[in-house]
């Protein structure tokens, strides 16, 4: 037999009361405390630890037992992650109320035109920083080079900007005979390393 619990009715079947939250207010409390690391381990402690530890030693398990419990072991936890989460809620206030429809506007266009594109065509900046820290011109490869498996040129080097994953793909028929950059894509930007690096 296979069947999906909600977890609302887990909720109900442990005896536990849900709150009930306005629309819009649950997402924007779990940005908010996303923001402000609000229950973090170093704020409220590491459930996956706690709750076992609970479990071994409570002599009934439920939700009153719980509480009681994790209040004894963290009295001001709950009011510390509060207090993160409602600073940054006054944060997220003040940051919608400057919202408008031109914000908005440039918002879509900058997601839809210039993240694409810097996404997509990353060759010219990757070729661009090398340039800057080598402190040497650059430019992008004419078609002809191109051909040639070549993205383009610092000083008077030619090189493929290839992602790392290009290194573990068989590429049997294409063979590059010019310096590699590769590239990996990060939260923050992207990783480089050239062939000298690796």
């Amino acid at each position: 037999m296979k069947y999906t619990l909600k977890s609302e009715s887990i909720a109900a079947y442990n005896d536990c009361a849900a709150y009930s939250f306005p629309r819009y207010t649950s997402q924007l409390i779990n940005l908010a405390c996303q923001n402000a690391q609000g229950t973090r381990p170093k704020v409220v402690g590491q459930m996956s630890e706690l709750y076992p530890r609970f479990a071994d030693t409570a002599e009934e398990i439920s939700i009153e037992n719980w509480r009681k419990w994790y209040t004894d072991q963290y009295p001001d936890a709950i009011d510390k992650a509060t207090e993160r989460i409602l600073s940054q809620i006054q944060n997220l206030k003040e940051a919608i109320s400057l919202i408008d429809t031109d914000m908005v506007r440039q918002w879509v266009e900058d997601l839809v035109i210039n993240k694409t594109f810097n996404g997509m065509y990353i060759q010219k900046a990757i070729l661009a920083s090398l340039a800057d820290r080598l402190s040497l011109p650059y430019r992008l490869a004419t078609p002809e080079e191109e051909a040639l498996g070549i993205d383009g040129y610092v000083g008077d080097t030619p090189y493929s900007v290839k992602p790392v994953t290009y290194k573990t793909m068989s590429r049997l028929s294409e063979t590059i005979d010019v310096k590699m950059i590769y590239y990996e894509k990060a939260k923050s930007g992207l990783k480089i390393s050239t062939v000298e690096e690796t």
